[in-house]
C-alpha cells in the first residue's frame, strides 16, 4: 500500500475521502440538516463526536446516529461521546448518571469498576455509540487541578491503573471501544487546556514513576486507543505540546510503551492549540507526530479547512503518504474490533439494574476518599467546547468536550 503511494500521486477524490477518514469531527446540531449531509457526503469523516448539542432524547439520539452510520461512503463513521459519569455526563433520562470516578477509585474494587464500564457500554450500545472517550487514566497529582479533579480514579497510580484498566474492559465486554486520555498525563498540569498551554515541569523518571504508569498498563493490557494532551513537558520535548510532538507520540508512546492502537489527538480547536496555528497546520503536525485520527469539534468550517491543509501537505509530500497509509490501517482494525455479532437492538430504554448501582456508589461513605477528593474541592464541569480563537462568538458560550 506504502509503495504503490511513492510511485504515483493519489486522484483527487480519492486523496479527499481518504484524508477525511482521519478525522473525528463534531456536528452543528441534534439532526443532519442540510448543509451538514452535503459536507458528510463530500469528507465523509472516519468518526464523529457528539456533544450536549446533539442530543434531545433517547430516541432521537438513536435517529441519529443511525443516520450518521448510513452516511458514510463505504466506510462506516465510528460515533463517539465523552462519557465518563460525573461532570462530564451528556446524556439525559433514562440513562443512568453514573458518580464520578473518584468515587469508584474510593472503593479500590476493580470488579466494580468493569461493572461500571459493562453498564456504561451497555446503555451506549443501545442507542449506537462504537467508542467511549473513557476512562481517564490521568493521576490527579496536583490539587490545583481543577479540570481533572474527580474525574481521575485518584492520586495513586497503581490504583488509576488497576481501575482505568477495569472500566476499559467492560466497556469492550458490552460491544464498545475505549480510548484512554490523556496522554502522557493532565493530572500534573495548573492549567487548562482549553484555554492556556499548560506546561507539567516533571522530569523524566518522575513522570515514569507517576504520570505513566496508568498508560502503560493499559498498553499493556491492550487497550485499543488513547487520546493525547494539548500540554508541555519540557523534559519530553520542551517546545511542543504532546499532541504534535514525534518524540512523546512516536518514541515514547509507540516505540518504548509499544502502543499498536489508535491514537486520537484531543481536539485541535482547544485554545491550547487553536490560538497558536491554523486547523490546517495543527492537523498536519498531528500526524506528523503520530497521531492517527484528529478531533476537530467545534466547527464544520474549521474541520474542512484542516483536511484541505493535510490533502495539501500529502500533494506536496510534506506529510508522507507511509505516515497517512499506516494510521488509515489502524482506523480500519479499529472498526473491526466492534462486534459485528452485537448490533443495535431497538430494546425499550431504561436499565433499574444500572440505576440501582449507581445509587449504591453515590450512597457509600464506607471507603474515605483522599481529602483532596471530598466534594468541597471538587471542580466547575468541562464545558463542551473552547472558545473559538477569536472572542465574541455566539460559540462561547457552548459547553465543550472534557
Amino acid at each position: 500500500m506504502a509503495s504503490c503511494y511513492r510511485r504515483r500521486p493519489m486522484p483527487t477524490a480519492v486523496l479527499r475521502r481518504s484524508v477525511a477518514q482521519l478525522f473525528m469531527i463534531g456536528l452543528p446540531g441534534p439532526t443532519l440538516d442540510r448543509a451538514t449531509r452535503a459536507f458528510l457526503a463530500e469528507h465523509p469523516p472516519g468518526g464523529v463526536i457528539l456533544f450536549k448539542r446533539n442530543i434531545r432524547s433517547a430516541a432521537e439520539l438513536r435517529r441519529l446516529t443511525e443516520a450518521i452510520h448510513a452516511s458514510g461512503a463505504g466506510v462506516r463513521p465510528l460515533v463517539a461521546l465523552d462519557h465518563e459519569g460525573g461532570r462530564v455526563d451528556r446524556l439525559p433520562r433514562p440513562f443512568t448518571h453514573f458518580p464520578p470516578a473518584a468515587v469508584v477509585g474510593a472503593r479500590r474494587d476493580p470488579r466494580l469498576a468493569e461493572a461500571v464500564g459493562r453498564a456504561m457500554g451497555r446503555e451506549l450500545r443501545a442507542v449506537g455509540i462504537d467508542l467511549d472517550f473513557a476512562p481517564v487514566l490521568d493521576v490527579w497529582s496536583n490539587p490545583r487541578n481543577r479540570v481533572i479533579g474527580d474525574r481521575a480514579f485518584g492520586t495513586d497510580p497503581a490504583r488509576v491503573a488497576r481501575l482505568g484498566v477495569a472500566l476499559a474492559r467492560g466497556l469492550g465486554r458490552a460491544g464498545v471501544l475505549a480510548c484512554g486520555k490523556h496522554f502522557p498525563g493532565h493530572g500534573a498540569s495548573a492549567g487548562d487546556s482549553h484555554f492556556v498551554l499548560p506546561r507539567v515541569r516533571r522530569s523524566r523518571r518522575a513522570l515514569a514513576a507517576l504520570e505513566l504508569v496508568p498508560f502503560a498498563r493499559a498498553v499493556a493490557a491492550g487497550i485499543p486507543a488513547l487520546m493525547t494532551a494539548h500540554i508541555v513537558y519540557p523534559a519530553l520535548d520542551p517546545r511542543r505540546p504532546a499532541t504534535l510532538s514525534p518524540a512523546i507520540c512516536r518514541d515514547l508512546l509507540r516505540r518504548r510503551l509499544g502502543f499498536r492502537g489508535v491514537l486520537f489527538s484531543d481536539d485541535l480547536e482547544m485554545n491550547a492549540v487553536a490560538a497558536r496555528s491554523t486547523p490546517a497546520r495543527s492537523a498536519v503536525a498531528a500526524l506528523g507526530a503520530g497521531c492517527d485520527m484528529l478531533l476537530v469539534c467545534q466547527s464544520l468550517d474549521a474541520a474542512r479547512a484542516a483536511m484541505r491543509g493535510v490533502e495539501e501537505a500529502v500533494a506536496a509530500g510534506t506529510l508522507p503518504a507511509t505516515d497517512v497509509a499506516l494510521a488509515l490501517a489502524r482506523i480500519a482494525a479499529l472498526r473491526r474490533r466492534l462486534r459485528p455479532e452485537a448490533p443495535v437492538r431497538r430494546a425499550p430504554l431504561g436499565w433499574p439494574a444500572h440505576q440501582r448501582l449507581a445509587s449504591r456508589l453515590a450512597a457509600d461513605t464506607s471507603a474515605p476518599r483522599p481529602r483532596s477528593l471530598r466534594p468541597a474541592a471538587a471542580p466547575p464541569p468541562p464545558r463542551d467546547h473552547p472558545p473559538a480563537r477569536r472572542s465574541g462568538s455566539a460559540r462561547d458560550a457552548r459547553t465543550a468536550r472534557g
